[in-house]
């Protein structure tokens, strides 16, 4: 039954047509985007906001508020979703997928946020009459009505197993990731429950906007005079927002002097800019480019050191904003689109390589939540022939004495260290360098020689770096 076809009302109950809340309204639209088209929300939300701020809809409150049901209910989404399978007469796959993203919403809005029971309720009832039309909103009413007779806790302890009973399965429904996520996450972390919950937890919170000072264009101390600025904590490069801080309206960002860019990011790029090597360095090479931060980063740098950058992606479009990120670089570049497991330059012809491979994206589910539901165990074996081809052609590219830098933003065995041992067996000249004095002041590096970062223990994606020196 739709809102334009209303069922007929009794006598003395005329029929009250929905109000559209702009707010509500804004974040269904933005997750059925994610459902539908496999958009990511980091992407879609943006544009979403700004066309509602230019129509007049939202100010600041509504558009925190947006972002906070679309972000916090696809984080908690493996957990809403036991939570409302416990609440409906059929499998949850046979429920629409704009009824359950209606419902999701609402079970955050109890759960998960401080919005009143009555209001969360009736705000989603109200908005399952606009979207979906009076029948469906009866269902939705009744779930959520189940859903908001006990919190989060109780409701968790009731749909999770014992973590005796299944300890990865009890953690992948308390924490919302998927128990594959879970294991993988737990074997690459190794230690005890408290530091894979504090992980899990970790991944589930809101990360803070991190921009980076591009040397020779801005610092950091400009960036700091931005009224929600914060030092960063391990890159000189790097300054924090607080929240609400908008890095759209940093002047020095929206002229490309400085950057949005995580500090794990600054790091990797750093240490390979600092990394040891014989011999001159002159010639620096970014491999996989795209969407430029730490190209931008290494080729300020190098231009500080009379040296240039070969920033390279397979891409065009991806080169395209390569080439924007580098733009006004104050020393000589030069940006390609190729194949970087076909490259076009000749071998043995950089001083420094990082190769920031394609990957899972595990160790950045922070800032892509719905990618921790979009992932398969079988994508490892989709990336690992590309991950090795990356290396081996960053390996054939470096001169002898040279560094190459292995990069990715994930934390599982088989795209870090699982990748490094296989290239190290194939190619004998090479020897790891400790990665760990090129992270100063960043603790609890592991035993090394390559690095791993944690969201909970660095504030940072979970970004892995290895970096090789080849030796003949």
């Amino acid at each position: 039954m739709s809102e334009q076809s209303p069922r007929p009302r009794k006598p003395g109950k005329p029929y009250r047509r929905p109000q559209k809340d702009p707010v509500r309204f804004l974040a269904f639209e933005a997750l059925r985007a994610v459902d539908e088209r496999d958009a990511y929300a980091n992407l879609v939300l943006p544009p979403l906001l700004r066309k509602a701020r230019d129509k007049g809809d939202f100010d600041a409150r509504d558009a925190a508020l947006a972002t906070e049901l679309v972000y916090g209910t696809l984080r908690r989404q493996g957990t809403y979703d036991a939570i409302i399978a416990s609440c409906v007469d059929r499998p949850l796959r046979e429920v629409d997928p704009p009824v359950l993203d209606v419902l999701s919403l609402g079970v955050h809005q109890l759960l998960g946020t401080r919005i009143p029971t009555h209001a969360a309720v009736s705000a989603s009832v109200e908005l399952a009459r606009v979207v979906l039309g009076d029948g469906r909103a009866k269902f939705v009413n009744a779930v959520l009505r189940k859903v908001a007779q006990d919190d989060f806790d109780t409701w968790v302890e009731r749909v999770a197993p014992p973590y005796d009973d299944d300890p990865e399965d009890n953690l992948a429904i308390v924490h919302s990731h998927p128990r594959w996520v879970v294991s993988a996450l737990w074997d690459s972390l190794g230690g005890p429950r408290a530091g894979i919950e504090d992980l899990l937890e970790a991944d589930n919170e809101r990360p803070e906007v991190t921009l980076v000072a591009r040397p020779g264009r801005s610092t950091t101390d400009e960036l700091l005079r931005e009224e929600a600025a914060l030092p960063g904590r391990w890159s000189p490069y790097a300054v924090r927002l607080s929240e609400g801080g908008e890095p759209g309206a940093v002047a020095a960002v929206k002229e490309g002097r400085a950057g949005v860019q995580d500090e794990g990011s600054q790091l990797v790029a750093l240490a390979l800019a600092n990394a040891p090597l014989d011999g001159p360095d002159e010639k620096w090479l970014d491999g996989c480019a795209g969407p430029g931060g730490k190209a931008a980063l290494l080729a300020a740098v190098a231009a500080e050191r009379g040296a240039t950058l070969l920033a390279s992606e397979k891409q065009p479009h991806r080169a395209g904003l390569v080439a924007k990120a580098l733009a006004g670089n104050p020393g000589p570049y030069q940006v390609i689109a190729a194949d970087g497991t076909r490259p076009p330059w000749r071998p043995d012809s950089f001083d420094r390589v990082l190769m920031d491979v394609p990957c899972t994206g595990l160790g950045a589910l922070r800032r892509r939540p719905e990618a921790r539901w979009r992932r398969r165990p079988e994508d490892l074996d989709g990336f690992a022939p590309l991950q090795r081809g990356l290396l081996r052609t960053a390996l054939e590219s470096v001169r002898v004495g040279g560094v190459v830098g292995y990069a990715t933003c994930s934390p599982h065995l088989a795209e870090t260290r699982a990748v490094v041992d296989d290239l190290l067996k194939q190619f004998p000249h090479t020897e790891l360098i400790d990665a760990r004095p090129l992270l100063p002041g960043v603790p609890a590096l592991g035993e090394g020689p390559d690095v791993q970062l944690w969201p909970h223990l660095h504030g940072t994606d979970a970004m892995y770096l290895a970096l090789i020196r080849r030796t003949g």
